[in-house]
């Protein structure tokens, strides 16, 4: 297959633990949209809390997704490299006036309804340990996303200004991802439900910065018993190498797809190609989030 250049799609996980269910079912969406449209799959490790990561993880996501026969484009992209390039885009936003010094308390912010009020746009830089905001213009972000139809949200109203660096001096994913996906010249993104609600401030970024927008599809995310995002935090199994095939039959269907029943006990090397050409991600399930139990 000739690869295009005109669709660059990616997976960026953070290395703070092994794969789940979960972060295969995003990996297989993203990979399989990208490969039946003859696009770039690209791999991106995003490793900016050094106490929650491990380079031992690292390995072992890209040990796993070799296993499952998910092979990825080029060479891997660790956020960890690309300080300085945050650091100077950071640098631009402050030189025209659109970043302020913000020293209020996850606590104080729950206090006043979750949504930030912008209390620190307009006083004076304090001695006390900083977070940076961004400004938010009074305006609607509205975007289609794929799976998910029609989108808008009122930044300031319903987010607020957003952190760009945070107090303990890391960088904030949403300024990362944004210079990350300019860099990588990505044009369209599937992901998980819970990211749907970064979409704008990621989008207003790139307006900001004159990025050319990716085109955004948001899959469901799959749930505990408990109604809980798999996680490392939930204690979500990693998946096991062992049986490579059998979880990507289940994370097929997860996905809306029809494996014929010849296709049970097939390797990877069978599943996916049959995958590709039958890919429809308009078939994806319209949800928020899908029980794991329904494919255990």
């Amino acid at each position: 297959m000739t690869l295009k250049a005109d669709y660059i799609g990616r997976f960026a996980p953070s290395p703070s633990g092994p794969l789940h269910f979960g972060s295969l079912v995003a990996a297989l969406a993203s990979y399989l949209d990208a490969r039946s449209r003859g696009g770039q799959w690209l791999l991106r490790m995003e490793d900016l809390d050094p106490a929650r990561e491990s380079p031992e993880a690292a390995d072992d996501i890209r040990a796993t997704l070799d296993r499952f026969s998910l092979y990825w484009d080029g060479s891997v992209l660790y956020q960890s490299e690309r300080l300085d390039a945050y650091a100077n885009v950071l640098q631009s936003l402050r030189d025209r006036d659109l970043v302020y010094a913000c020293d209020c308390s996850r606590t104080q912010i729950n206090e006043i309804g979750g949504v930030y009020d912008n209390r620190c746009r307009y006083r004076s830089e304090t001695t006390q340990p900083n977070a940076l905001r961004v400004k938010v213009a009074d305006e609607i972000i509205r975007f289609e996303d794929t799976i998910q139809g029609p989108q808008q949200q009122e930044l300031l109203r319903e987010c607020g200004d957003f952190v760009l660096l945070r107090k303990d001096g890391l960088f904030a994913y949403q300024l990362a991802v944004v210079v990350d996906d300019a860099f990588q010249n990505i044009t369209d993104i599937v992901r998980g439900y819970d990211l749907l609600d970064s979409t704008p401030r990621q989008i207003y970024l790139q307006r900001l910065l004159g990025f050319p927008p990716p085109h955004y599809a948001h899959i469901p995310v799959a749930v505990n018993e408990l109604g809980q995002k798999l996680s490392k935090q939930h204690f979500a199994a990693p998946i096991n190498p062992e049986s490579p095939g059998k979880q990507i039959l289940a994370a097929l269907r997860f996905l809306g797809m029809q494996p014929p029943a010849d296709l049970g006990n097939a390797p990877p090397g069978t599943l996916l190609p049959w995958a590709i050409e039958h890919w429809d991600i308009q078939a994806v399930p319209k949800l928020a989030n899908i029980p794991l139990e329904q494919f255990s």
